[in-house]
């Protein structure tokens, strides 16, 4: 009787608050580049196609990364393998700082390399929060819970683009680095201490672990029985049949296009406020902290909304797609910067656009409610690779515009292009959005 009157814990609760902290130093450590880059630049004397190689390299080594990272989460286990992502990233984010002690073509080799290594180090990230999503959240609170960790990326800008301004004008680009790797080094060991499965924690109920349990959570996942005979994926198979739903591959063309915009924001979008909008680097710091904010309450309000619908009764499928497919509408106004002069009507007008991202940013949501259980890390890892190679097209495409035409006007036109291109996924070919199941087995003893 007093377990049947037991109250619940709110321990996904504290995992999705150690989700969001991690994933906000992510997105901060990916974006030091881009408030670096106008000093970097001038500094290193390099061309608009030059920097935009720079600004590609993470993701040239993130994209290749995610399958092994995928099949490293599946295999080992969410914990340690995020671990050692988060400790990684943030030692070889310090080491950018080292650049400044080159010169020529060794510096610029470096600071490629140093990207390639970054991005290598962070490709369990978000497969790993979307495994730990599906493990801690029933369906109905996965929307909100995927968006608050994906709200992340703009938080970061909130949060740290004034602080990385100042550090890039009062004590040089360098310095950018050291801090915010420094910070992620103290915050790896932050997660080993507090992270855990739904069934390894020590600190959760059984109230919580039945209530998420009914719900959809799929609390077995990151739990490993040392007894069992541990069942292996073949990779080859499971990625034939993955890629081979019309509903996962929509879900993954459509991630392509709205990490385009997410990539613009990261890389080009202060030089844009520098060379377009003629603004110092101390005030794009804070400026861009604007759209940002906007992006951040989009994120979250899109991931309240989502879930508001699913208990009210809307099928997942309608759930999900109304709030990507009107967030993507309003992502398209950023063309509007082109036809205007004002400052503050560009700020205002770019801070809907990404407000409307924000909104449309469900996608990992959708991987969560997608995903088959046997390989939740390798689906994860296959939508993030199509995501990401967003990151390798994105700046190199803007770099060309930029050399060719002298002017960021083609590359307003190119960022919104894609978010239309989302919308024509998600409408015409992604159709029922439920659980992928493997039509021939893909699990071995």
């Amino acid at each position: 009787m007093a377990t049947q009157q037991q109250k619940a814990t709110r321990v996904r609760w504290l995992i999705l608050a150690i989700l969001f902290a991690v994933t906000t130093i992510n997105y901060a450590d990916r974006s030091t580049i881009g408030i670096a880059g106008p000093e970097l630049t001038r500094v290193l004397g390099l061309t608009p196609v030059q920097m935009g190689y720079v600004f590609s390299a993470f993701s040239w080594s993130y994209v290749v990364a995610q399958l092994p990272g995928g099949w490293m989460l599946d295999r080992f286990g969410t914990k340690i393998v995020y671990f050692f992502s988060i400790f990684l990233w943030s030692v070889f984010t310090m080491l950018m700082g080292t650049v400044g002690f080159l010169t020529g073509a060794a510096a610029l080799t470096t600071l490629f390399c140093l990207r390639l290594a970054i991005g290598a180090a962070e490709a369990p990230s978000f497969p790993g929060n979307s495994r730990l999503a599906s493990s801690w959240f029933p369906t109905a609170e996965r929307g909100t819970a995927a968006a608050i960790f994906n709200s992340a990326q703009y938080f970061a800008t909130v949060l740290f683009g004034p602080l990385m301004g100042w550090l890039v004008h009062a004590h040089g680009w360098e310095s950018v680095f050291y801090v915010m790797g420094g910070l992620g080094i103290v915050m790896s060991f932050f997660w080993l201490k507090l992270v855990y499965g739904p069934k390894d924690h020590p600190n959760i109920n059984k109230a919580e672990l039945d209530y998420i349990s009914a719900g959809g959570a799929l609390i077995d996942l990151e739990t490993k029985d040392k007894n069992a005979p541990t069942a292996k994926i073949d990779t080859w198979s499971a990625i034939r049949q993955l890629l081979g739903s019309r509903m996962l591959l929509g879900v993954y063309i459509a991630q392509y296009s709205i990490n385009t915009l997410t990539y613009f924001f990261l890389t080009w979008f202060p030089i844009y406020l520098v060379k377009e909008r003629h603004m110092t680097i101390l005030k794009v710091g804070f400026v861009a902290a604007l759209p940002a904010l906007a992006g951040f309450l989009g994120g979250v309000l899109g991931g309240v909304i989502s879930d508001r619908l699913i208990k009210r009764g809307y099928s997942q499928s309608k759930a999900r797609k109304i709030p990507i497919v009107s967030g993507m509408l309003l992502a398209m106004t950023m063309v509007i910067c082109n036809y205007v002069d004002a400052d503050w009507l560009v700020i205002t007008v770019m801070a809907l656009a990404f407000f409307g991202k924000g909104i449309g940013a469900l996608g990992w949501a959708v991987v969560a409610d997608t995903s088959p259980k046997e390989a939740g890390g390798l689906s994860g890892a296959l939508f993030n690779s199509f995501g990401n190679t967003a990151g390798i097209t994105t700046p190199i495409v803007i770099g060309y515009i930029l050399q060719v035409t002298g002017s960021f006007a083609g590359a307003l036109v190119f960022v919104g292009a894609n978010a239309a291109v989302a919308i024509l996924c998600y409408v015409f070919m992604v159709g029922d959005i439920k659980r992928f199941e493997f039509k021939t087995p893909v699990t071995r003893a």
